[in-house]
């Protein structure tokens, strides 16, 4: 599922990554805002976004992913750069140690592809949490 952003939007910052998505999360219907949402940000080299990709739909609690889902799209549109990000429906942002694991697995993809894994943000309620901004990339 792709979502429509301003042509030329620039992230700039775990913030602006929240703010996007906190953005098409209250879009959503009110069911499907308790599921967790598992996105793909697609960028050039001047951080411009060249796609959103929901990637997976999970349930109340989980939202498993693969790589190879993650960074098919990276491919195929030749990215320089990728953010992914997903949403806990708790509405507490706190990675759990799946979250952290599945982070480090992202970066080896990424590096491997040579593709860059800029951040991994998870959204809650009313905050964020950025692997980024805590210096986990």
């Amino acid at each position: 599922m792709d979502i429509k952003f301003p042509a030329k939007e620039r992230i700039g910052s775990s913030k602006s990554v929240y703010d996007i998505l906190k953005k098409v999360l209250l879009a959503e219907e009110v069911l499907d805002r308790e599921k967790e949402h598992f996105w793909a940000i697609g960028l050039t080299s001047q951080n411009q976004i060249k796609y959103i990709d929901l990637v997976h739909l999970g349930s109340m609690n989980h939202c498993p992913c693969r790589p190879m889902e993650i960074f098919r799209r990276a491919c195929i549109m030749g990215v320089v750069s990728l953010i992914v990000a997903h949403n806990h429906p708790s509405g507490n942002p706190h990675p759990s140690l799946e979250d952290r694991a599945a982070t480090k697995k992202l970066k080896e993809a990424g590096d491997v592809l040579e593709i860059k894994l800029l951040d991994h943000v998870i959204v809650g309620d009313e905050d964020y949490f950025s692997f980024g901004d805590e210096g986990d990339m």
